[in-house]
């Protein structure tokens, strides 16, 4: 398949690259001349501000909202199957059944920008494919340039390395569902063979805590008090349901090809303590 791929220097960018490697592929990146859609077959859309954090909506809003619909716009025109990266970050801070028909409550700017996107798909009538995978939280190999953004496996491995793992106050009660970045790659690749148009949840359906994570690492722990702007919007709890998405793979995705076809491992690290999403 010749495929275009944009974000492809992001986290989940390079695992898709490498993933893909026996297909044609095209990379964009943000900043880049534009992107060419002649002859494609596929559009991967990863690229967007992921900073959980941002407060400039202008950027939020050309990069994530502005670049992603004209593409969209653009797929159709072209009549080219288009898969973007959403967040479960919409389903905000008070959510307890992360079904993909609840309501959605965006409680940051980022995610107020992956509502936004999922709203102008929902007000449209596709002509070919648009997918919208919610990713839950997504970990695995390539989160080094992703500072404090990156996910707990990583900087807890981290922390690890040179002294003391530190997490916030309360994490034995704070909860995500930690997905590996295999896993989201397999799904994407599942929806090759789909062609319907739709918004799936992308996790395990299984919720682990902070505390764990920091445990199975292992090493000294220390709990530090949780900054004060992230209070009001911390999501202290997520857990993908994945009824939809079982649903629409049931008779698409190759479990003997891909074990149960969820990897509900807790982590990606080998025996010698490296990243490892094979």
């Amino acid at each position: 398949m010749r495929i275009l791929i944009t974000g492809y220097k992001g986290f989940i960018g390079q695992n898709m690259v490498k993933a893909l490697a026996d297909h044609e592929l095209s990379l964009y990146e943000w900043g880049e001349p534009d992107y060419n859609l002649s002859g494609l077959d596929m559009v991967i859309h990863l690229g967007a501000i992921s900073d959980t954090r941002c407060q400039d909506w202008t950027a939020l809003k050309q990069q994530n909202v502005d670049f992603t619909t004209t593409l969209i716009e653009h797929c159709q025109k072209h009549e080219i199957p288009l898969q973007i990266a959403s967040s479960a970050s919409v389903y905000g801070t008070e959510n307890t059944t992360f079904k993909e028909s609840d309501p959605v409550a965006p409680a940051n700017m980022y995610a107020w920008s992956k509502a936004l996107v999922e709203q102008y798909f929902h007000e449209m009538t596709p002509t070919s494919p648009v997918q919208l995978f919610r990713y839950f939280n997504v970990y695995g190999p390539h989160e080094d340039h992703k500072g404090d953004q990156a996910s707990p496996f990583h900087k807890f491995r981290e922390q690890a390395k040179t002294g003391t793992i530190k997490i916030f106050e309360g994490s034995a009660d704070f909860k995500r569902d930690f997905v590996p970045v295999q896993t989201v790659i397999d799904v994407h690749k599942a929806f090759f063979n789909v062609f319907q148009s739709g918004i799936w949840n992308v996790g395990t359906g299984i919720a682990k805590s902070f505390l764990s994570v920091a445990k199975e690492i292992g090493g000294p722990i220390v709990a530090v008090p949780m900054p004060s702007d992230l209070k009001l919007t911390y999501q202290r709890y997520t857990q993908a349901d994945l009824g939809e998405l079982h649903k629409m793979l049931g008779d698409h995705y190759d479990r003997s090809a891909h074990g149960t076809g969820w990897d509900t491992g807790s982590s990606c690290f080998n025996q010698e303590g490296q990243q490892d999403c094979r």
